[in-house]
């Protein structure tokens, strides 16, 4: 049959309870020193006594720098849970703060399209109108000002295309008076009339109609 389970629990005889301690005592120093040498682990290990008296164990005898070490790393492991902590306390706060937020201007939003009236006061919409109409002479005089900007820049471009129109047509009648005065000055040459040397240096005279009579 094989053993059973042993409930842990005080020993209350002082006898076996002092024999207990240091049979279980001498045990945990050895795995101490085991798993230090077979894993070349840094242990410290201390133990105090029912009379308060110290047993301890340090790999090579350094339990000053392994504790300052546990320090350490205690202390840092410490300042880490504390800044989550913090942050996520800071994270939970902005975000019941912008939900609130949200849920406000949602509920402004549906009373500005005139739905949910229902839960308002006659203040709430009388000061609801107020903001309507302020509102709506923003936004009247911003499209004013759209409309007159846009009317005074058809009225540069239309200014610009009239120039330009100007120009052009100053530009046809100078080209039509120089034709002109080409043509007369053509026409007045009288360069033009005077007959022309033939290579043989005679006069080319007009041909007559009457031709001499053969000899018979």
């Amino acid at each position: 049959m094989g053993r059973g389970r042993v409930q842990l629990r005080r020993i209350e005889n002082k006898i076996n309870r002092q024999v207990t301690f240091s049979k279980r005592r001498s045990g945990l120093l050895k795995k101490a020193h085991e798993i230090s040498v077979l894993c070349d682990a840094e242990v410290a290990l201390i133990v105090f006594s029912t009379k308060g008296k110290l047993f301890e164990y340090s790999t090579d005898s350094c339990m000053e720098r392994i504790l300052e070490r546990y320090e350490r790393y205690s202390y840092a492991e410490r300042q880490l849970l504390a800044n989550d902590t913090e942050t996520c306390g800071s994270w939970t706060l902005e975000y019941a703060k912008l939900k609130a937020r949200i849920e406000v201007l949602q509920k402004n939003l549906r009373h500005y399209n005139g739905q949910d009236l229902d839960s308002l006061s006659l203040r709430e919409l009388q000061n609801l109108e107020q903001q309507l109409d302020s509102a709506l002479k923003h936004i009247r005089s911003r499209k004013n000002q759209l409309m007159y900007e846009s009317i005074s820049d058809l009225q540069k471009k239309d200014k610009a295309l009239q120039e330009q129109n100007n120009q052009l047509a100053k530009k046809v009648k100078e080209r039509e008076k120089e034709i002109c005065e080409q043509g007369e000055w053509e026409q007045q040459d009288p360069s033009s009339l005077v007959p022309q040397q033939t290579t043989h240096g005679t006069l080319d005279l007009p041909s007559t109609n009457s031709q001499a009579n053969p000899t018979v």
